[in-house]
């Protein structure tokens, strides 16, 4: 079987697409496994840093982020210079310290509209989680708990509206689908069957 090693290996490959970073979208609906999936490739590229879209979103701006997304990270990297950024934080509604980002030969960037058109320009690799919507939405509010249903609902409408307009899949370089044993993965969303490659649950994947 392919290891996740293999695909890291072949993202660290490809030209950078962002100044002297490649920048790796991972994206799919809330609650698809886009953070753990994305955790586990940053393990096999050596610790490659990621970038987390709950944190650049807030409540006002669930999707209405991209300019200050392009202000804080993007030009600065594409300038090779560090990214200076500060984190949502989702309880007290507020943005919180600032970070710094430096420059990484990858950089993973996660979260649902990823490979939104406003990103695609400066991917070098878009990822789908292939985690049927409603299976996704389900797993989600069961992670967060009934407190947050009313932020769910909200959300859905949101999300539905987001891809409706900016449809993130029809786009994605490899498709990734959660197994009984792990994940599996295909390149390309035209690519004929029996040419993916798998990550089981012997290299340390969660079933998620």
């Amino acid at each position: 079987m392919e290891s996740l090693d293999r695909l890291a290996a072949e993202l660290a490959a490809l030209p950078p697409s962002l100044g002297p970073v490649r920048l790796i979208g991972v994206d799919g609906h809330a609650g698809s496994g886009k953070s753990t999936f994305a955790a586990r490739l940053a393990g096999a590229l050596g610790g490659a840093p990621v970038l987390h879209l709950d944190d650049v979103a807030t409540h006002e701006e669930l999707f209405d982020w991209t300019e200050r997304l392009r202000r804080q990270v993007l030009e600065p990297l594409t300038a090779g210079r560090a990214a200076h950024w500060a984190p949502y934080d989702w309880v007290a509604r507020r943005f919180g310290p600032q970070r710094v980002l430096e420059p990484a030969p990858v950089l993973l960037v996660e979260g649902v509209g990823a490979g939104r058109r406003a990103l695609r320009p400066h991917l070098a690799h878009l990822v789908w989680m292939e985690t049927p919507r409603e299976l996704a939405w389900r797993r989600g509010r069961r992670r967060d708990g009934s407190e947050l249903g009313a932020f769910w609902d909200g959300w859905e409408r949101a999300e539905r509206a987001h891809f409706a307009d900016d449809p993130s899949r029809p786009f994605a370089d490899t498709l990734v689908r959660q197994g009984c044993t792990g994940y599996e993965w295909t390149s390309g969303s035209g690519v004929p069957a029996g040419t993916s490659g798998s990550v089981t649950e012997r290299e340390g994947l969660p079933r998620a």
